[in-house]
């Protein structure tokens, strides 16, 4: 994925950013760095309270998905992408490079070899599965087709048939330099307000290392996403071509609302899932 400043900003911020000293009488405070009103405001919207994502029996979020162009790395033939929002807050149109879903978030152990590798390897650390309805995921491509012109390939989802739900590998930052993604449970509801707030533990990371925690945990993930299109070096892929795009998501935050029972997590392999291609 391409670095753009606005997962780092936010990336930041969810562990303690730092106050810029040069301030802008034009940008706001979000969680300790500057940033502009709008991106304040959708930041708010779609972290702090958890507005407009997808999920299970909820309103049709209010965002529009969009995508300019495709680059080509110059090697191979497939074309990539990022995917950014605009969010309809009141009227105020705000872009983000952002949206939250409904999951559950497998931090549950995984099976190893019987010479002591993971057969799984790196989950939990660069990367680790999700799942979510199959609704939530029709969903998302209905809104990718509706606002880039893009259909979307099944390739890279996991379906459990029996349970209506699908699997997808969420990428996690963690080379050196990259902020971890947070890690957040809920507190007590405030009781003067009703409303509902989070605590920062750690990092995802961080988390699934600890083995009281190697559960399911329910919740709201918040992701970036990308896109890949096969193509030639020469002649960028456009949509309605015949072509798909398959997305790719990278999870740089969750907010949890506890640890569920009700999903049998993959252990070594999607085996009894069935993969779509």
């Amino acid at each position: 994925m391409a670095d753009n400043a606005m997962p780092n900003i936010a990336a930041r911020n969810e562990q303690a950013g730092q106050i810029d000293v040069d301030e802008d009488p034009n940008m706001v405070q979000w969680r300790g760095n500057l940033v502009s009103e709008k991106e304040a405001k959708a930041l708010r919207h779609v972290y702090d309270n958890l507005q407009d994502h997808f999920g299970h029996q909820r309103p049709d979020p209010r965002v529009r998905f969009n995508h300019e162009s495709l680059a080509h790395p110059g090697h191979g033939q497939k074309w990539h992408g990022d995917v950014d929002f605009t969010y309809d807050i009141d009227g105020d149109h705000c872009n983000l490079n952002y949206i939250g879903m409904d999951v559950c978030v497998d931090l549950a152990p995984k099976l190893v070899h019987k010479h002591g590798q993971p057969m799984l390897k790196d989950h939990g650390r660069a990367w680790l599965y999700v799942y979510l309805p199959q609704l939530t995921i029709d969903k998302v491509k209905s809104y990718v087709k509706a606002g880039t012109g893009w259909d979307v390939s099944d390739e890279g989802f996991f379906e459990d048939p029996n349970r209506n739900l699908v699997a997808i590998e969420a990428n996690l930052n963690h080379q050196s330099g990259q902020p971890e993604p947070s890690f957040w449970v809920i507190k007590d509801k405030d009781a003067s307000g009703g409303g509902i707030s989070f605590s920062r533990i750690g990092s995802v990371q961080e988390v699934a290392a600890q083995s009281h925690q190697q559960r399911i945990h329910r919740g709201v993930g918040i992701f970036t996403v990308s896109m890949e299109v096969e193509g030639t070096p020469n002649f960028e892929p456009t949509p309605g071509g015949g072509d798909e795009a398959k997305l790719s998501f990278t999870l740089v935050s969750v907010r949890t609302w506890g640890i569920t029972d009700c999903v049998a997590p993959i252990v070594y392999a999607p085996s009894k899932w069935h993969h779509y291609y």
